[in-house]
């Protein structure tokens, strides 16, 4: 059985070499569409997030939530055309607005727009990961790759401000039937 080190190595070998040109399966064209639509839709509720909030920590959080799916939005805009995949619709832009503005019963607390954030990073993860292991290409299993380990590192922002400002809600302890109590 190869050792870890071997078979990561062997993976990223791999991925770097050329592939005869084919075009993308359906499901590699079809993980590009959705995944395109999600970043374009959490763009619009990130930037409600920041029409909504007046926190700083979390205002920094959602901005640079938008400049990674509009990054990630941007490369798969050109992957797509080159490739030939229509891109999908999407939501227009929120314009800016004052959150001093937003009505009591309307407006999401910081802990509600960081946990729809940490959800929404959570899924993007799991998208991605299924994508590269569904792809037969490797320049899309490394465009893949490229994408969930961006979600990973901004994950890790996300989760330690969460826990600092008590907004992680985390699940309850689980302990085993039979395991001796204290």
């Amino acid at each position: 059985m190869p050792s870890v080190m071997e078979a990561v190595t062997s993976t990223m070998q791999g991925l770097l070499e050329k592939d005869p040109e084919q075009p993308l399966h359906i499901g590699e064209a079809m993980a590009c569409w959705t995944y395109r639509g999600a970043l374009k839709e959490a763009i619009v509720m990130e930037q409600t997030g920041l029409n909504t909030t007046t926190d700083d920590e979390l205002k920094h959080l959602l901005e640079q939530a938008i400049e990674l799916c509009s990054r990630q939005a941007e490369r798969l805009d050109q992957f797509m055309r080159k490739e030939g995949v229509p891109l999908p619709p999407s939501s227009p832009s929120r314009p800016q607005s004052d959150p001093s503005a937003v009505p009591l019963g309307v407006k999401a607390s910081d802990m509600e727009i960081a946990n729809a954030l940490a959800t929404k990073v959570s899924s993007a993860i799991i998208a991605c990961a299924t994508a590269a292991a569904a792809s037969v290409r490797n320049d899309v299993a490394l465009m893949w790759t490229e994408f969930q380990a961006e979600q990973l590192t901004y994950s890790a922002t996300l989760k330690n401000t969460m826990r600092k400002r008590g907004w992680l809600i985390m699940p309850p302890a689980f302990t085993p039937p039979g395991v001796p109590v204290d």
